[in-house]
């Protein structure tokens, strides 16, 4: 594939586009990149707007664009195969390592000694996450080998032979029937382990990322699962949580890995015989994510706990609930102290309706003190201003720089809002 450097350089596209078969856009967060009419059918584009539109702005060309097609990624970031001959590449505006660096933090990977100095220095998203798939792949592979988990299920089946308890309410109703209505255990490898596994192998395969380099070793694994284990849709969700032992403790960082892959999953589109499922990363999600595992490991424990996505519901009415991105909390009493609220994105000066939203959740917490967070700093100084009983603060979390500076840095600001203020005393 030929990357295409835009925009200002059509010449350059379309060398690339007529010397292969296969092309591949690049865009970048929030910057709007122009490309040539002629160089994405109309129907591909329509196809873009229709299914990718929250992820990237598309106007159709127009004397507006100057009869050109205008393509701004909307903060997202990774690989959206169009078709057989043409993908989008959505950059991040942040260094890759950092970018790395926020995903090992958000899922928790380098607790499983996934991330290696090498896969740390890939020179793109795909190829991070093609590293990753094979790391997968070879670990579901390493665990055939040695037999994939089983565990006994409740059945009942109408048998031919008499298997576990015979269920005599059902042999009474049809004393003609030659089955045996039986509710018996099946000590088998189709559970949602292994299921979760192959739904995610499924993913991977259908993604066009992955090379002929790691595809081998992928559908080995796909293939070794197929037969045990039953196709089932699987959400990041049911990839946590989960109840390990000792005979299935390796199963842990495979489900992690799972989680990866499925949260950044898009809804899939099929073209002629081929089925796409792209890769995508919600930046403002994984900047959350990110900010709250770091919290979370560089807190202390004894006198803070951080709750993410903290649920408030309004009244007796279910239906008018808010989820607040961070709340953080007195260990000792468990009464909140302050609402944080992480927003990915770089203005001037935080809008009304990031001012709004933080008064309204810090009051719904009966909290003094609430904080906006941004990856960089505001062209104004930063705000600390009383909206009523509630102090709003605004932060910076950089993710420019050095990750872990960025987050100290962050953390002694945090520890001066908290401390200055009469109800706390002492240091995070």
């Amino acid at each position: 594939m030929y990357e295409i450097r835009l925009p200002g350089k059509d010449r350059i596209m379309r060398t690339a586009m007529n010397n292969t078969n296969a092309a591949t856009l690049s865009l970048k967060e929030y910057e709007t990149t122009y490309i040539a009419r002629e160089h994405i059918p109309y129907n591909v584009g329509e196809r873009l707007y229709r299914d990718y539109g929250s992820q990237v702005n598309v106007e159709f060309p127009s004397p507006k664009t100057h009869n050109r097609w205008a393509l701004t990624s909307q903060g997202w970031v990774g690989y959206i195969p169009l078709d057989e001959r043409l993908s989008l590449v959505l950059k991040p505006k942040v260094p890759l390592h950092n970018l790395f660096g926020m995903l090992e933090y958000a899922y928790r990977l380098k607790s499983f000694q996934f991330l290696d100095a090498d896969l740390m220095q890939c020179q793109s998203l795909e190829a991070f996450y093609e590293r990753l798939a094979h790391i997968l792949a070879l670990r579901v592979l390493e665990r055939g080998r040695k037999g994939f988990y089983r565990a006994y299920l409740d059945r009942a089946d109408q048998l031919p032979y008499v298997s576990g308890r015979v269920d005599m309410r059902y042999l009474m109703q049809h004393p003609c029937d030659p089955h045996l209505r039986c509710h018996y255990e099946d000590h088998t490898a189709d559970i949602a382990d292994n299921q979760i596994l192959a739904w995610t192998l499924r993913h991977i395969l259908h993604s066009g990322i992955c090379t002929e380099y790691t595809l081998p070793a992928i559908r080995q694994a796909y293939r070794a699962l197929q037969g045990l284990a039953t196709l089932h849709p699987y959400t990041p969700q049911d990839c946590v949580a989960r109840l390990y032992h000792r005979l299935n403790a390796d199963y842990h960082p495979m489900h992690a890995l799972c989680r990866f892959f499925l949260e950044h999953s898009g809804p899939s589109h099929k073209v002629g015989e081929h089925t796409f499922i792209p890769f995508l990363v919600n930046m403002a999600r994984l900047y959350e994510l990110f900010v709250a595992e770091w919290l979370t490991r560089n807190l202390d424990p004894a006198r803070f706990q951080l709750k993410a996505q903290d649920t408030v519901t309004i009244g007796e009415h279910q239906n008018l609930r808010f989820n607040i991105d961070l709340t953080l909390y007195d260990t000792k009493t468990q009464s909140p102290i302050c609402v944080l609220d992480t927003k990915y994105k770089a203005p001037d000066v935080p809008s009304q309706s990031d001012l709004s939203q933080v008064v309204m959740y810090a009051e719904l917490k009966q909290c003094q003190d609430a904080c906006l967070i941004y990856p960089t700093d505001l062209q104004v100084l930063p705000l600390k201003t009383p909206v009523g009983q509630i102090r709003i603060h605004t932060l910076t979390f950089s993710v420019a720089g050095n990750l872990e500076e960025g987050g100290h840095t962050f953390l002694r600001s945090l520890k001066e809002i908290l401390n200055t203020e009469p109800h706390h005393n002492g240091s995070l």
